[in-house]
């Protein structure tokens, strides 16, 4: 038995019958040419072949009664691989929207945590033959980094049609305790906590003095050029407020859910990049800050204050010996939503990223972490879920407006099979107070946007996904650089078509105009 980390039970804590608690990545494969390929037979050999290292998928977890300690995992002593392995298809003809759509139905609903916190769809019946494979696992196992690890370990580096590297596997099932153990093995846990709390005291102690450093190093290095100390700390125009604008989906969510994914070359991104002389997550940000604008614009509900984002951030070190937990922390930045010049936007938010990142630093992430090891269970627990019930996010304005990540994937192609992977769309999820969801990860010359959102809240999350790939151009444009179209070459044409629009329907090709002047919600 192991038990879970303050960090990684926060995602078990959080849930509530209309905000879960896992993450999803959606992969779109070209389909060999051999007719006797099967998608379903080939990945089931291959999560097979790859058990023996793939250490969350045969671990369950284990409550401790009354939740008055974080829980623990257990080898399932019941695993059946065959209960996490679904086989779907969509009707003809197999368009992106259908595909979004059935995706929806299934990251909209919780996972049973009577099993491994895991489930993998693979999907059929997609536009030209391809397919595709859906993987939900929840967010107490694994973060993005480790999610990035995952998935090269389920696919190879080269086609491989017998689906070779087994690894011996000396896995055993392991014994569910029972209550009354669990209870016994909390109250020791729990007699233990004054130790620990001293110890995580002297620690952070020992960082705030670290803390202090960086401040007065900080100091010197504005003082030796030519900036003062009132105005190191003055940062106002691009430090968030304490509390974000209010926007249509900072509100109460419900568990019916919507995704969008769309990918754009990398190639384009890199130009902006150099261009600017930022960096390729700082064009990322700014994308997203000008597809969010002209979204609320459109809609009468812009802010005159930015946006506020929180960005996941990993605080991996390679040299874990726990490679499935969650080592992340977070920036909380301002987005330049308030400015309308696209160039200005850049700049804003190169500034705003570089002071995230400063005060980041000031802050040990570990600090924090160790810190949600105390966090009592059964009071997070039942927190979360008085605040939905209230609908505490009608009426409190939210601390961030929504999530955005920027994922590094894998440079080099990856192959189920003889199958090769074109796209892979990252799908995190939503809370209450923050409806919407986007994230993105590279893979070799694609940057895949994965988009979630509330069903109601953000019923046209493809218009604003449109507006994120448009914004791509607008930059490019700004930067006098050839748009997306003439960069086509560089980039893997998309496996999937688009629906065509329904009659007298609305498309996002360009930026839309705001209609009358911008208010807040």
């Amino acid at each position: 038995m192991k038990q879970l980390t303050g960090l990684d039970a926060s995602f078990l804590y959080m849930e509530t019958p209309n905000s879960f608690g896992h993450v999803s990545s959606l992969s779109v494969y070209r389909r060999p040419e051999d007719p006797d390929y099967r998608p379903f037979e080939a990945l089931r050999e291959r999560v097979q072949a790859a058990l023996p290292r793939l250490e969350p998928f045969r671990r369950r977890l284990v409550e401790v009664p009354f939740e008055i300690d974080h829980p623990y995992w257990v080898a399932d002593p019941g695993f059946d691989l065959d209960f996490h392995l679904r086989h779907q298809g969509v009707a003809p003809p197999g368009t992106e929207e259908q595909l979004a759509d059935q995706v929806a139905r299934i990251i909209g609903r919780p996972m049973d945590r009577s099993r491994p916190l895991w489930e993998i769809y693979v999907i059929e019946g997609l536009a030209n033959g391809n397919f595709a494979v859906l993987i939900k696992v929840h967010h107490a196992t694994i973060d993005g980094a480790s999610g990035v690890e995952l998935l090269t370990m389920l696919l190879s580096a080269q086609p491989d049609p017998e689906g070779r590297d087994v690894v011996v596997d000396d896995w055993e099932p392991g014994r569910i305790p029972g209550q009354l153990e669990m209870f016994n093995r909390a109250l020791l846990s729990l007699a233990r906590q004054p130790e620990k709390a001293i110890r995580l005291q002297l620690s952070t102690l020992r960082r705030l003095g670290g803390m202090s450093k960086n401040l007065s190093d900080a100091t010197k290095r504005a003082r030796l050029s030519g900036v003062g100390a009132g105005a190191l700390l003055d940062r106002a125009p691009v430090l968030p407020s304490l509390a974000a604008p209010r926007t249509p989906f900072n509100r109460a969510i419900t568990a019916h859910r919507r995704c969008a994914f769309r990918s754009v070359p990398l190639q384009a991104v890199r130009s902006l990049k150099a261009h600017f002389e930022v960096t390729v997550n700082d064009i990322v940000m700014a994308v997203c800050a000008g597809a969010l604008r002209n979204y609320l614009a459109a809609k009468q509900a812009l802010p005159d204050k930015p946006l506020i984002a929180m960005v996941p951030v990993s605080i991996r070190t390679g040299e874990e010996a726990d490679r499935w937990t969650n080592r992340v922390s977070g920036l909380v930045v301002a987005l330049p939503t308030h400015l309308a010049q696209p160039q200005e936007r850049v700049q804003a938010m190169h500034e705003a990223m570089a002071a995230a990142k400063a005060d980041f630093e000031l802050v040990p992430a570990e600090a924090l972490i160790e810190l949600s090891q105390l966090a009592p269970p059964a009071l997070s627990t039942r927190a979360a879920r008085m605040a939905a019930s209230l609908r505490i996010a009608n009426l409190m304005a939210p601390p961030i407006n929504l999530v955005i990540s920027n994922v590094p994937g894998p440079r080099a192609p990856l192959y189920l099979g003889e199958a090769r992977l074109e796209h892979y769309y990252p799908l995190s999820t939503v809370v209450d107070g923050q409806g919407l969801n986007i994230t993105v990860q590279s893979y070799v010359d694609s940057l895949d946007f994965g988009l979630v959102a509330c069903r109601e809240l953000v019923p046209d999350l493809v218009e604003l996904l449109d507006l994120c790939v448009a914004e791509v151009d607008v930059l490019l444009a700004a930067a006098s650089l050839a748009p997306l179209e003439a960069k086509a070459s560089d980039a893997t044409d998309h496996p999937l078509p688009r629906q065509p629009p329904r009659s007298g329907a609305k498309t996002a090709t360009r930026p839309p105009r705001p209609r009358g002047r911008a208010r807040p919600e």
